[in-house]
Formats: C-alpha cells, structure tokens, sequence
C-alpha cells in the first residue's frame, strides 16, 4: 500500500515548515479505511489526507517535523492502523536533525492559489547566528517552474542574515506544488539548508474529480457518473472525446446554457477483458483551446467466476494428468483470490482464515512469518503462533491432496 515507509528529513532549519507525505493507494477490491494515525514523540504530527479509500484511490499520511518546539537529533514512528476490510498497523519511520543556527521566517514559502499564466512572489528572511564569516553561497532550485536569489542584509557581532525572494514562473502548470529549494553554504558540517515551497496553480477550467473511478465492474455492467466542470466565467461544454469511445456515453446536451458550473453525465460500459482499464478523456469548451482540459478515467473489471470440470470428466488416466487436474481443481475450488487476502495474511494479528490458508498455498509462500507476531510468549502470542502453524500444515496438506486425483479441497472458501 505504502510507496515508503521511512524519511530522512537531512538537516533543517529552525522554524522551517518540514513535511513528508507518505503516499498510499487502495490496490484491493474492498474499502481501506484508515482507523487512527499516532506518533511516538511530539516532534512529528502526523495527519491524514483521506480516511476511507476506494478500489485504486489515493492518500497520504503527512508527516510534519516540529521544528520549533525542538532542537537536535529526532526520531519518531508513526503508527498507521487500518480496521477495515481487516485490522492490521502499519509503522512509518521519519527522523532528521533541527538546526539552533539557522532560523526561517516564516517557516516556508507558501504561495496559496495562484491563477495559471499569472507571476507569484514570496520573500523568507535568514537569520544565522554562530560563526561571522557564514554565508550562502548559492540556490538550487527543484524545477524550471521556481526561481530564487538572495541578499545580504546584515552581518555584525556573528550574526548573520539574508532575504531570500522565491518566483513562481508564470509558465507553471496547473495543480498542487510541493517542492524544496535548497540553500548552499559554505559550512563544512551541513553545506545545504532546504526550504519548502507550496502553490496551487489553478487552470482557466478545472473539473472534480480530477480522476474519475467508475468501479470494480463485472463485464458487460454498465455504470454511469458525474463530472463536475467549472470556470471563473460562464462557458459551454462543446465536446468530449475518449481514446476508446465505445466504452463510453457522455451526456452532452447541445441546448445547455452558459454557466460557471456545468455537471457532465459520463457513462461506461465494462468490456471482457478483467484488471485495471485506463482511458483518458478530453473535455472541450467554448472558451478556446487554452481552457480544454484532459483526465483519467479507469475501472476494475472483475474476472467472471469460472466452473470446474475436472469433477465431471472423472478420474485422470496417468500420474502427470493426475497432477495437473489436481492443480487445476485446487485452483478452481479456490475461485478469484483478492489481494487483500495475501495483504491480510501478512498484516494482521488475528487467526487467518480459510480464504488466506488458500492465498498463501497459491502464492507459495510456505514460511512466511506473519507481521505484527509479538516477540514476547503472551497467551494470545502462543495461540497465534499455533494458528500460524497450522496454516503451513494446512498448506503441506492441500499441496499434498493437489497432487492427488481427487481435486477436492478439504474446506469451502468464504
């Protein structure tokens, strides 16, 4: 679920406005829902983007260092816990060192919103105490959308200070930015000093969501959802097109007045082909080609449950078709397989079910360990320690009858 599960924040300055956001996405066919976030020293608050995910949606646990409240070396662990479609936690490392020396004000270089095509400026002050001959030497930008330059404005007594003015290049494209800049000295124990830049460059014409999930989808379903379309001035939608325009209806009505706020129906149609279909979707409007707009679209298209026919044809004649039917029929006893069921298996402190004993004898993973086992011999220790093993034995025993002319599996999957 989680691209990364640990942070190195570097070196950073006083007051500066220091986040990570650790990225996840819901891979599974069931809802995630994200329970409780909590951190194991007050130097890190961790918050949550989006609580409840569906099939293929995305969150993030931001991280945020507390670089005024605390000085030196810090470390914190961020525990996740997630209670639907089953109970499991999740640990998120972040550590980084809290300069005394060197302080921002304010903490960052916040943009707010800012209209596309439209310059922005922002100026931060420095201020360094220690050695006299401490300066900045130069600034590396993250991208060709921001640039920087610095002035001394002060230097007496050790004292040392600069004002830093940051532009955002009327060429930036629309969305959210989260960048960093970084400051370079000529101090040999932490040359770099970063500086967080955030903006949200808004487009002529936007429309929510800015992806659009149309479901998990048995083939031949038909489903049918909203876009929502909006401008700072009254438009018209004058067309919509898609890269594969028979899966898709849109509702275009030729009459429709001039609004700032106009509801697109779009409806889709789930072809054969099961996993994940991705197709993008052109929006045009009345007000130019500059305010035409592109998005993604996808849905999960579920494979159709398939029937055993190896009971019916009887008894293999040989030892290698003995095999293969009684891998065949294992499989087929088994059904569709959710990725959860592995993830839950692997994640959970709770007795596995018939459904994971399964997972794990498909994917082969014969000595896997759970996660989250406690070390210490508790009661419920030992008892989940029983039950790990006997979902290994379980496997050694269906792997065994999987090999056999009977093809039976000795337990219904739920």
């Amino acid at each position: 679920m989680f691209a990364a599960t640990s942070h190195d924040f570097g070196a950073v300055a006083r007051g500066a406005k220091v986040e990570y956001r650790f990225n996840f996405s819901n891979l599974y066919e069931e809802d995630v829902h994200i329970a409780d976030v909590r951190s194991s020293c007050g130097c890190t608050t961790p918050t949550v983007t989006k609580k409840l995910l569906k099939t293929y949606e995305k969150g993030a646990i931001v991280a945020t260092f507390n670089t005024r409240a605390f000085l030196g070396q810090r470390k914190a662990t961020l525990t996740v816990t997630i209670d639907k479609p089953f109970y499991a936690e999740v640990q998120l490392r972040v550590e980084g060192y809290i300069r005394s020396d060197v302080v921002l004000n304010p903490g960052g270089v916040e943009f707010g919103q800012v209209d596309q095509g439209s310059p922005a400026t922002k100026t931060l002050a420095i201020t360094y105490a220690g050695r006299n001959d401490w300066a900045i030497l130069g600034v590396k930008p993250a991208s060709d959308d921001i640039d920087a330059s610095f002035v001394e404005t002060g230097r007496s007594g050790g004292q040392v200070s600069y004002e830093l003015t940051v532009n955002l290049k009327p060429n930036a494209p629309a969305g959210y930015i989260k960048e960093q800049l970084v400051l370079v000295t000529n101090d040999r124990r932490a040359s770099e000093v970063p500086v967080d830049i955030e903006a949200r460059v808004v487009s002529a014409i936007t429309v929510h969501p800015a992806s659009l999930f149309m479901g998990a989808l048995k083939p031949g379903d038909k489903v049918t959802k909203k876009l929502v379309v909006q401008a700072k001035k009254p438009f018209r939608i004058t067309g919509v097109t898609c890269d594969v325009p028979e899966r898709f209806e849109f509702g275009v009505a030729e009459d429709a007045k001039s609004k700032p706020v106009q509801l697109l129906p779009v409806t889709f149609t789930a072809g054969d082909k099961p996993g994940k279909i991705t197709y993008k979707i052109r929006i045009e409007t009345d007000l130019g080609d500059d305010a035409a707009l592109e998005l993604t679209a996808f849905a999960h298209v579920t494979r159709p449950p398939t029937e055993s026919k190896s009971a019916e044809e009887g008894p293999p004649a040989d030892a290698t078709s003995a095999r293969a039917a009684g891998t065949r029929i294992a499989s087929d006893q088994i059904g569709e397989i959710h990725a959860p069921t592995i993830w839950w298996a692997h994640v959970t402190r709770g007795t596995p079910s018939a459904t994971a004993v399964a997972a794990i004898m498909r994917s082969g993973m014969s000595g896997t360990r759970f996660r989250g086992m406690p070390r210490r011999a508790s009661a419920t220790s030992r008892v989940k320690e029983a039950s790990l093993k006997a979902v290994l034995r379980w496997r050694s025993i269906l792997t065994m009858r999987s090999k056999r002319s009977a093809g039976i599996l000795p337990f219904s999957v739920s």
